[in-house]
């Protein structure tokens, strides 16, 4: 550990950050988690929009790669059409 003052401070901002991050991306996760758990078209179609937000500030923030983001969304896209159709045939 260095004894510069700016160092020392740096050290700090980076931890705070850090816990910030890791928050916000676990949260996140958890809530890709739930939204593909759900089985009922209308209650992903309820959901889909701010689980995609949360990707989408997660990916501006830098907590996560644009494409990463990118494909978490696809992929939820995906499972949404997919149950609105199993739900149009049936």
């Amino acid at each position: 550990m260095a004894n510069h003052q700016a160092t020392k401070k740096d050290v700090r901002k980076s931890r705070k950050r850090r816990l910030h991050n890791r928050y916000y991306a676990k949260t996140t996760r958890n809530a890709v988690r739930a939204l593909r758990a759900l089985t009922d078209a209308e209650q992903v179609k309820g959901k889909l929009p701010t689980v995609i937000s949360m990707i989408d500030k997660l990916a501006k923030r830098g907590v996560i790669h644009k494409n990463k983001a990118s494909n978490l969304k696809s992929k939820l896209m995906k499972k949404a059409h997919q149950l609105s159709a199993e739900k149009a045939h049936a």
